[in-house]
């Protein structure tokens, strides 16, 4: 069973899910003048929602008629494969490594035109990986197979793998949380994307807004 909290999937009438909806437009519109077809979503610490996030996002997405992959490229606490109720095994760690082919890692979530690349056995050196020329190729093949490829990383304070990752896509999301986030851990993640030399899309603001089941959310995305 998927995720009580993939709402996009479960409660697609939803006001929460009407902002992914808003969100998956408001990146639309920025593809006019630049091609957006990698996008990681990352935060500065850990507990902001990212995960969620990007499941949501990509469920959406899918609903919309675009074929999506998911990269669960989080090698510390992965959590997608619990998400959409798929097995870690054969993930992104054995794509790397030679042991398994993408075509047969790649996992369907059950729901259409949303695939799932799920982490794999977790590395000793996960940054080493995650900043390898095999994950950069690796993230080249997956567009070659979906209209937009979105990426889970660790958040980017405690470690350097998302700053590995945002120097390999078209764009980074950067999800806050309402009452965790502090204002200088955002600014310092901001500065740490943009020394990557990728682009901001923009920021979504997590937990703030209407409450839902405990949660609150109001997504954004500003240039």
């Amino acid at each position: 069973m998927l995720h009580h909290k993939l709402v996009t999937w479960h409660n697609p009438k939803s006001p929460v899910a009407e902002t992914y909806r808003i969100l998956r437009t408001n990146i639309q519109f920025m593809n006019i003048d630049r091609k957006i077809k990698t996008i990681l979503i990352t935060s500065p610490g850990p507990n902001e929602g990212k995960s969620l996030t990007t499941s949501n996002l990509a469920v959406s997405m899918a609903q919309n008629n675009n074929k999506v992959i998911i990269i669960d490229a989080d090698l510390r606490k992965p959590v997608l494969h619990d998400v959409f109720n798929v097995s870690s095994r054969a993930g992104v760690t054995d794509v790397l490594l030679g042991h398994a082919e993408l075509s047969s890692a790649l996992k369907e979530t059950g729901i259409e035109n949303l695939s799932i690349l799920p982490s794999g056995l977790l590395p000793p050196n996960p940054a080493e990986m995650i900043g390898s020329a095999r994950m950069k190729q690796l993230i080249r093949q997956t567009e070659d197979l979906a209209d937009v490829v979105l990426i889970d990383s660790p958040p980017l304070m405690p470690v350097a793998d998302g700053a590995l990752l945002a120097a390999a896509v078209d764009g980074v999301i950067l999800v806050i949380a309402r009452g965790l986030t502090k204002i200088d851990q955002a600014l310092k993640a901001k500065d740490i994307i943009t020394s990557s030399q990728s682009r901001l899309l923009g920021m979504v603001f997590n937990k703030s807004g209407v409450k839902r089941s405990g949660y609150y959310y109001y997504h954004s995305v500003k240039k």
